[in-house]
């Protein structure tokens, strides 16, 4: 099995003052030894606060910490299959009443189309998507 990193474990270590390695090894040691990777869509998410900075010398730092980061883990891309998995599993929630924030609907049907847990700092939108394994950090 593998996991992929929700944003939020990423935005939190870059605020912390980590680095890329010091992040992936605190992610091995909650998570163990298995494939540590991003989805297309974290992706986006990471990269849209790059660019939302409020300063020059932060987004410095963060383009910085995306680009070691970039070289360090693998991308997932958002394929077809998990396009239809995404829109099966909204449609379902969504008839028991139940949202699930579409960013997050879309890292985690990338996580299950893999056969991925997720990591996040943020557990309560990816437990609502059924059979999805999510560690908390």
């Amino acid at each position: 099995m593998g996991l992929i990193l929700d944003s939020s474990v990423v935005i939190d270590a870059e605020r912390r003052g980590e680095t890329v390695d010091e992040m992936v090894a605190r992610v091995l040691r909650i998570a163990g030894d298995q494939e540590a990777a991003l989805s297309a869509v974290g992706l986006t998410e990471i990269v849209h606060g790059v660019h939302r900075a409020p300063s020059a010398s932060i987004r410095l730092r963060r383009e910085a910490f995306l680009n070691d980061l970039l070289a360090a883990l693998a991308v997932h891309p958002y394929t077809k299959e998990t396009a239809l998995l995404a829109g099966q599993l909204d449609a379902e929630q969504r008839s028991r009443g139940c949202t699930v924030p579409f960013a997050d609907l879309l890292i985690g049907a990338t996580a299950l189309a893999l056969g991925h847990a997720v990591l996040t700092t943020n557990p309560r939108h990816f437990a609502l998507i059924p059979g999805l394994t999510v560690t908390a950090l």
